[in-house]
């Protein structure tokens, strides 16, 4: 009876010695090397065993079990963070582990630059290979998520907030959405209901208007100025007469501002006093802050420099005088290269012989 009892010891020893060198064998050599990175997405709200079964199926584990045995061992399975991760093989356990405590997953950067528009933020999510331009379109103008949000019927143009994002290679177009209308209404300051009412603005206007100065602005320090004379006109029932207007169109085709201004168009304000329908672009944190707190002036006009600051007047004669005096300087500016390029090649070329008279 003693030579089974002992028999069957060793078996549990060599069993136990068995087990525990392959856990420390799947713990802690790493797996071989992938042709090609291995993708295992981690959601939120996935246990630990479903992601260890993941791993294991992918063969970036050895075994789902140990994995779970691991992770507890160590306390790093309840900090899984969701995304992503490419795995190329060559990894131990650990480094596994690591890589989704830390949220080391997959990203593809996408920047929003203020006073895109939502046909340019679609191409822009097109080119990074996250989802097709008019999916986007569609869904940013018709989708549920706008339509829960009352910006219907032009859709989520003005909302999609300027900033860097950071999606998952297989993240949706409600998930992107989702991000850039979030981070807008995060981004309103707290007592904005309050300075509205004093505005007598809604936030519709509000993003109308601060879109329309995101485009006249190319120097941060006069977004409030400019603003004022929006304000200004609109006190007094004067067309706004801004050019992004009169050449913004959903559909993303451009018109020169000369031959624009003369189109007639919903968004054309030279046609009419108010703010147009809706926003014309997406405008950043500065031109929404300008359209809270404009400057206090009483100006009505405004011409562009070629520096991109502008010269601001009371009255039109002013504003004809301003334009009169950046016509003569654009010319000198034009004529003097041209001089000095006849200068340069009259001093180099050799002298011609006079011409023949002409009879």
């Amino acid at each position: 009876m003693s030579r089974y009892v002992k028999a069957a010891a060793a078996l549990t020893t060599l069993g136990a010695l068995a087990a525990v060198a392959w856990i420390t064998y799947a713990c802690f050599v790493p797996v071989a090397r992938f042709a090609t990175p291995r993708i295992v997405s981690v959601n939120r709200g996935d246990s630990l065993a479903v992601v260890a079964h993941r791993l294991a199926s992918a063969g970036v584990v050895r075994s789902a079990r140990v994995m779970v045995l691991y992770a507890e061992l160590t306390g790093g399975g309840r900090n899984l963070k969701p995304g992503d991760y490419a795995f190329g093989g060559g990894e131990r356990m650990a480094d596994v582990l690591r890589h989704m405590i830390n949220g080391d997953f997959t990203v593809v950067t996408v920047a929003v630059p203020e006073g895109a528009t939502l046909r340019q933020i679609a191409e822009r999510l097109e080119g990074a290979g996250l989802v097709c331009q008019r999916q986007f379109e569609a869904a940013a103008r018709r989708g549920p998520l706008p339509v829960a949000l009352g910006l219907e019927p032009l859709g989520a143009e003005g909302y999609l907030f300027p900033a860097t994002y950071r999606f998952s290679p297989h993240a949706s177009v409600g998930q992107m959405l989702a991000a850039m209308l979030g981070r807008f209404y995060r981004a309103l300051p707290p007592n904005i209901e309050e300075r509205l009412f004093e505005l007598h603005l809604s936030v519709h206007e509000l993003v109308t208007l601060a879109s329309i100065i995101e485009k006249e602005a190319k120097v941060p320090g006069e977004r409030p100025t400019i603003a004022s004379v929006f304000y200004n006109r609109l006190r007094l029932g004067m067309p706004l007469q801004s050019d992004p207007t009169a050449q913004y169109n959903p559909q993303g085709e451009f018109e020169p501002a000369a031959t624009a201004v003369h189109t007639a168009s919903a968004f054309n304000t030279y046609s009419f006093a108010g703010l147009p329908p809706g926003p014309i672009a997406n405008p950043g944190m500065s031109s929404i802050m300008a359209a809270l707190y404009p400057a206090h002036t009483d100006y009505l006009y405004f011409v562009a420099r070629n520096d991109g600051t502008h010269i601001f007047s009371r009255t039109l004669r002013e504003h004809n005088r301003a334009i009169a005096m950046l016509k003569k300087l654009n010319a000198q500016e034009t004529v003097k290269p041209a001089q000095d390029n006849a200068h340069r090649s009259a001093s180099y070329a050799a002298p011609l012989p006079a011409p023949a008279a002409k009879r």
